[in-house]
């Protein structure tokens, strides 16, 4: 069942991604603006149809922390694609920090490019961090929820990585709270994997991390909050960011 049900969503998948990257192209056209709109139908669809063809359902607790207008910034843990497009459904106005490999695809990559992430040359050193306090800068004047994955790549399940300097930098210029997010998405939709595992996906906001701490503390309470993980009880985790 879990075989059939993943063929028929990847089937859905790839096939409602290239008809809305068809229609968000031929949109943005004429109204580039509204690229962003696209992007979020998508996501959602794609929410939907995980759900219903594969049985994976989502839970998000702490929602107390979840930002519903103004400028944002938070920092999730990173184990799956589903991390890349399930916060599109719950702000505002999500602005992914994302790598510049995304830009290069065809049709997609430009309308990546017109909803406004950010995206970073991964590569570039300095300059890439660079790159993200301007584009940070550029999102806090469009009053966007910024959402960075501070690990920098999808790792397993319970197997946290080491945390990159971007989040620090990022929190330092924009002046914002972190709020630290972690999640199990990996146990349901792997990275890279065929195979999608019904269930439930949780999502936990913890407590801010409140603006203007130090970097050495910033990033030790978040790398204590990601090794703590979803599996804690939400005292023990909000404990850490105190």
């Amino acid at each position: 069942m879990t075989l059939l049900r993943s063929a028929l969503f990847n089937a859905y998948f790839f096939g409602l991604t290239a008809v809305l990257t068809v229609a968000g192209t031929l949109q943005a056209l004429v109204a580039p603006e509204r690229s962003l709109r696209v992007a979020v139908v998508w996501a959602r669809l794609v929410v939907a149809g995980a759900r219903v063809i594969c049985g994976i359902r989502l839970e998000v607790s702490g929602g107390e922390w979840l930002p519903t207008r103004g400028p944002a910034l938070i920092a999730s843990v990173h184990q799956s694609a589903f991390d890349t497009l399930v916060w599109l459904t719950l702000l505002p106005r999500c602005c992914y920090v994302l790598k510049q490999e995304l830009l290069r695809i065809p049709l997609m990559g430009p309308l990546i490019g017109k909803t406004g992430m950010i995206a970073i040359d991964r590569s570039a050193g300095a300059a890439s961090i660079r790159r993200l306090l301007r584009e940070g800068d550029r999102a806090v004047r469009e009053a966007r929820q910024i959402v960075i994955f501070p690990e920098g790549t999808r790792g397993a399940p319970s197997q946290p990585l080491a945390l990159q300097p971007g989040i620090a930098a990022l929190a330092a210029r924009t002046g914002l709270p972190v709020i630290p997010v972690v999640t199990d998405s990996g146990l349901r939709w792997g990275r890279r994997a065929f195979h999608k595992r019904a269930g439930v996906i949780h999502i936990r906001l913890c407590p801010p991390i409140a603006a203007g701490t130090p970097r050495e503390i910033l990033m030790r309470k978040l790398d204590s909050v990601f090794r703590a993980g979803v599996g804690s009880a939400p005292g023990d985790v909000d404990k850490l960011v105190d």
